[in-house]
């Protein structure tokens, strides 16, 4: 077998009343583009925006997020991520935790999965 295998994930799952979001990383769903060398501010904002796009597709949005986390490569980035993350949420406030841990995958400094309530039928 030669070549590189497809990731085995989906990414989102619902079950029930809920949606399961996979990890999100900063990458630009349409082009494939990763922005590990953006400042922490845009990856946040990317992987916020993927998320909300999945959410939709999959019967939710943002304000029906009940649970978090958020993976961070250095937790002394913790607090600008988390001033991204206030102004996306703005009220709203999902249950959350945050893990520090070390290098992600293909180097970005952030990975965020959600749990939330579908609304809407697809």
């Amino acid at each position: 077998m030669s070549g590189t295998v497809p990731p085995h994930y989906s990414p989102a799952v619902v079950h029930g009343d809920l949606v399961f979001v996979s990890g999100q990383l900063p990458i630009e769903p349409d082009t494939g583009h990763r922005l590990t060398d953006a400042p922490i501010e845009a990856q946040v904002l990317q992987v916020l925006r993927n998320l909300a796009t999945i959410l939709k597709a999959h019967g939710s949005d943002v304000d029906h997020v009940l649970k978090v986390t958020v993976y961070v490569s250095d937790i002394a980035l913790w607090d600008r991520v988390n001033a991204v993350y206030a102004t996306f949420f703005g009220a709203h406030r999902p249950a959350r935790a945050v893990v520090p841990t070390g290098p992600l995958h293909f180097g970005c400094l952030v990975e965020i999965e959600a749990i939330a309530v579908v609304i809407q039928a697809r």
